[in-house]
């Protein structure tokens, strides 16, 4: 039997269907067995890469659509930063869904800086303890055009997000 396709959404959604989704988007990242199950039917183990974001299919697909700049302009944005600092944040605002890795985070600070996007400076150049990070007037460019450019994407996965909560959980 074919299946009816659903009537569209009311506009708003409401908070209730919001913390549903983000409650259940937690839930499923904690569960460990969940994503190396999903890892390992999308990815055949051969071709999983074990540098920067873990060979994790839906991880690379954030980061090839730009989202890990655009967290970290975001957050320097908002003032100067460093690496780990922003690994935390990154962390903390996806509730662990986007987990970075040092090996990922400061190459794509020397990228950014060397794009002349962002600027280090060192919190106490003789020891060279923390290295923050400034937005320059080439950054604030970026991060705009970025803003503009991520948001259908990250749009659609919200979207494909509430279709699951909806499809397993029902009107709850």
């Amino acid at each position: 039997m074919a299946r009816q396709s659903k009537p569209s959404r009311k506009p708003g959604g409401g908070e209730a269907r919001r913390k549903a989704t983000r409650d259940a988007v937690a839930h499923a990242t904690r569960t460990s067995a969940a994503r190396d199950a999903a890892k390992a039917i999308a990815v055949p183990e051969e071709r999983r890469g074990t540098r920067g974001l873990g060979g994790d299919p839906f991880t690379a697909e954030l980061r090839k659509r730009e989202v890990l700049p655009l967290l970290v302009l975001h957050f320097i944005h908002n003032g100067p930063s460093y690496g780990n600092q922003l690994m935390e944040r990154i962390s903390s605002v996806t509730e662990g869904v986007l987990s970075v890795n040092p090996n990922t985070m400061y190459p794509l600070l020397r990228q950014l800086e060397s794009r002349g996007l962002i600027e280090g400076r060192w919190e106490h150049p003789e020891r060279r303890s923390r290295r923050y990070y400034s937005l320059t007037d080439e950054g604030e460019a970026e991060l705009e055009r970025l803003v503009r450019e991520v948001r259908p994407f990250l749009e659609s996965v919200a979207s494909s997000i509430d279709e699951i909560v909806d499809e397993v959980y029902g009107g709850e």
